[in-house]
């Protein structure tokens, strides 16, 4: 039997849209696209760096909650709500998932408030952090 796990963090949105943080289907796990709300405070960073750092830090306890980690991350997308703001948002992942090197998915919609400047949403896998890694290069 499959076991799935469905994470609530208590956000407001969450329940207005009928959703789950996250959602874990035995070992591969879905996060949905999150913003950079500091979940004590309740505030969301203006500067940019801050803000994709906070996003990633509200993946990473989600992940946490189900016994995974940013490095399990096997797919991201990346959502930034102004072009110009890119390199910046971009330079902060950058920093914090070299290494990890999951696919990425980067696009610049509106979103869901002029406050959030960056959203993300990951797929991971528990426990590729371990796993044996092989990395091919190709000419494309």
């Amino acid at each position: 039997m499959t076991d799935i796990v469905k994470v609530k963090t208590g956000s407001p949105a969450e329940e207005r849209g009928s959703y789950s943080r996250l959602v874990a289907v035995d070992n591969l796990i879905f996060v949905s696209n999150t913003a950079g709300r500091n979940p004590r405070t309740k505030l969301i960073p203006k500067d940019l760096t801050e803000q994709t750092l906070q996003v990633l830090a509200n993946i990473d306890a989600a992940l946490a909650s189900v016994g995974s980690t940013l490095e399990d991350i096997v797919a991201a997308r990346v959502f930034v709500q102004f072009p110009e703001d890119i390199d910046a948002v971009m330079t902060a992942y950058a920093d914090k998932m070299r290494g990890i090197n999951p696919t990425l998915t980067l696009t610049s919609p509106p979103l869901g408030s002029s406050e959030y400047k960056v959203e993300i949403e990951v797929t991971a896998y528990r426990g590729a952090a371990k796993a044996n890694v092989k990395e091919i290069a190709i000419s494309l």
